[in-house]
C-alpha cells in the first residue's frame, strides 16, 4: 500500500503479506458476515489463508482417550460440512505467470460445482472481483497506486482518504455495468449501494458528506 509506520522499531506495512495480517482480515470477514458460511470462498494459493479460515469457521474436535502411556493428543479443528474453499495457483517461471490452476481446500468437489452454478456472476473458480475492487481502488486513491511518491506518511491520512475514495465509489458513482432498464425502457443507472439494495438513488458528494455519521430516532 506504500505506508510505512514504525512499530517497536520495526518498519511494518500496512497491508503486508503477513500470517497475523492474514488472519485479521479472515476474522474481520467472519464477524462482518455474522460468521455464516459462504457457498465458495476463494483466494490465491497462500497458504496462511487455509490456516485462518480453518481456524476462524472449523469445529475443534477433542481426540478420546485411549489408555495409552504418552502425552494425549492436543485438540484440533476441521472444516465444518458446508465450508467450501477453493485458491487459484499461478506458476511462475523468470518472474512470469505461465500457468494457472485451481485447487478445493475445503469442501467437495461436487459442492464447489453446486455453489458455482448458483451464483449469478461466475462459473469458475476465480479472484478476479476482489482484484477488480482492488484495481479501483488503486485508480481512485493516489495513496495506493504501484511505484509513486504519492503514499501517505500518516496512517491517519490513509484511513481517511480509504474511507472517502470506497464509500464516494459505492454511493456516489453509477457505474455503467450496474445499469438496468427502467419501466420506459431506458437506462437506470446504479451505484454499487443501489445494487445491493442500501439506497434507492445516486447520492451526491455533498449528500453524503452532510449525512449525520450517527443517525438517532
Amino acid at each position: 500500500m506504500g505506508l510505512r509506520r514504525q512499530e517497536g522499531g520495526v518498519a511494518v506495512v500496512p497491508g503486508a503479506r503477513t500470517i497475523e495480517n492474514t488472519e485479521a482480515l479472515v476474522e474481520q470477514f467472519r464477524r462482518r458476515t455474522g460468521g455464516r458460511l459462504m457457498r465458495l470462498m476463494t483466494s490465491d494459493a497462500y497458504a496462511a489463508y487455509e490456516t485462518a479460515i480453518l481456524d476462524c469457521y472449523g469445529e475443534t474436535v477433542d481426540p478420546p482417550r485411549t489408555g495409552k502411556p504418552g502425552r494425549p493428543r492436543a485438540p484440533y479443528k476441521v472444516a465444518p460440512p458446508g465450508l467450501n474453499y477453493a485458491v487459484v495457483a499461478k506458476r511462475r517461471e523468470r518472474g512470469r505467470v505461465v500457468e494457472v490452476g485451481t485447487r478445493v481446500v475445503f469442501g467437495a468437489v461436487a459442492a464447489v460445482l453446486m455453489a458455482l452454478g448458483l451464483s449469478r456472476v461466475s462459473r469458475a473458480i476465480n479472484t478476479a472481483f476482489v482484484e477488480r475492487q482492488n484495481g479501483t481502488d488503486r485508480h481512485r486513491n493516489a495513496r495506493k497506486a504501484r511505484k509513486t511518491y504519492r503514499f501517505s506518511k500518516d496512517w491517519r491520512h490513509h484511513e481517511a482518504v480509504t474511507y472517502l475514495s470506497l464509500y464516494s465509489y459505492n454511493f456516489c458513482w453509477p457505474v455503467r455495468t450496474l445499469a438496468v432498464v427502467d419501466g420506459r425502457g431506458g437506462p437506470r443507472k446504479r451505484s454499487p449501494a443501489m445494487a445491493a439494495g442500501l439506497t434507492d438513488h445516486v447520492w451526491s458528494l455533498s449528500e453524503w458528506v452532510s449525512r449525520p455519521a450517527v443517525q438517532r430516532s
